[in-house]
């Protein structure tokens, strides 16, 4: 395919470039070119622009939550063909390390993220290996087809966290990635999920997929809800999406977590926590690291195709391609209605 497109490219914090170029050439015959739909916003995004992810590098393309149509594809490429509907795995894996022989390729020695330490899907075109291309039904709408990625993200970490339907649930931080836990673990049968957050409207948001309990903890004391919601037990499984700097340890304090509970950590935030092995190993703690997903993308979309997720108000504003500087506004002045931004592309 000939031709130019547009790309996005943060050359460095908080300068981002609009770039007009050529659209990308197949060389490999196991690769795919894809035009782009939708890409959703992550905070991982987020941080990349403001410089704030150790991950990252510069110049980098951001995006990883993507969504596009097939537009050429290899010689030997047999999984998706011209016009299907398709999401793009987050992760470039080597496929030959420990690891990846072991069943456990997001945790690659070699990996690449997309957006990340690799160009990701904030451009009209890119080419990406069909193992890593998944086939959607056209049927799903680019809006929600845009949130695949984070709701494998969900899957995967209720998943390491051994979530169960008895479980009693403590999640800190309401935004995408924990309303979308919140929904795997009312999926998975559990009847006591409590949300935390310090916005009224999060919290309202999680009643409405399905929290059983809310917590202001700028109005309310955590640690005393906790106890009143469980009788004094505390919770079996923590979830921490909010991720600020001590925000693990602020869920690892006896009266939020019972004895032998399980603490899924969900950012990369590298401020010092105030954890002592004393707090984990005298009540016998799980601390459970979850990053990114793990054979959870095709599973995903089958329920998604299927209807199975409540997508609303998950995205909260979506913008063009073509205006993608309200995308870096919306980053610099942080509006509390944009929860979840997704990009539709022209």
């Amino acid at each position: 395919m000939n031709g130019t497109m547009k790309e996005v490219v943060i050359v460095e914090p908080h300068k981002a470039e609009v770039r007009e170029v050529p659209i990308p050439q197949l060389t490999s015959p196991d690769d795919v070119l894809i035009q782009m739909k939708s890409a959703g916003v992550c905070g991982s995004d987020h941080h990349l622009y403001h410089g704030l992810n150790p991950c990252s590098t510069y110049p980098r393309i951001p995006g990883h939550e993507n969504a596009g149509i097939v537009a050429e594809v290899g010689a030997n490429v047999t999984n998706v063909k011209v016009g299907d509907h398709v999401i793009v795995d987050l992760i470039s894996t080597c496929g030959t390390c420990y690891q990846c022989t072991h069943g456990r390729k997001n945790v690659c020695e070699n990996v690449r993220v997309r957006g990340s330490g690799a160009d990701g899907g904030w451009r009209e075109y890119f080419i990406a290996p069909a193992k890593e291309v998944y086939k959607i039904s056209d049927e799903v709408k680019w809006e929600d087809a845009a949130l695949v990625e984070p709701y494998a993200i969900g899957s995967h970490c209720t998943g390491r966290g051994r979530v169960v339907e008895d479980d009693v649930v403590f999640i800190l931080g309401m935004g995408t990635i924990g309303s979308i836990i919140l929904q795997t673990c009312k999926a998975k049968g559990c009847k006591t999920v409590i949300c935390c957050d310090v916005s009224d409207s999060s919290l309202e948001r999680a009643k409405g997929y399905g929290a059983d309990y809310v917590i202001n903890s700028k109005t309310e004391d955590i640690v005393s809800r906790v106890q009143e919601i469980t009788h004094g037990h505390g919770c079996t499984v923590a979830f921490d999406a909010a991720c600020f700097p001590g925000s693990l340890t602020l869920c690892l304090q006896p009266g939020i977590l019972c004895n032998a509970a399980r603490m899924v950590p969900m950012g990369f935030s590298t401020a010092q926590e105030g954890i002592t092995q004393a707090m984990i190993n005298q009540r016998e703690l799980d601390v459970i690291g979850s990053r990114m997903s793990q054979n959870a993308f095709e599973p995903t979309i089958a329920r998604m195709e299927k209807g199975e997720y409540n997508t609303e108000g998950i995205a909260t504003t979506f913008i063009p391609f073509s205006q993608i500087d309200k995308v870096f506004y919306l980053m610099d002045h942080p509006d509390d209605s944009a929860k979840k931004m997704v990009i539709l592309f022209d």
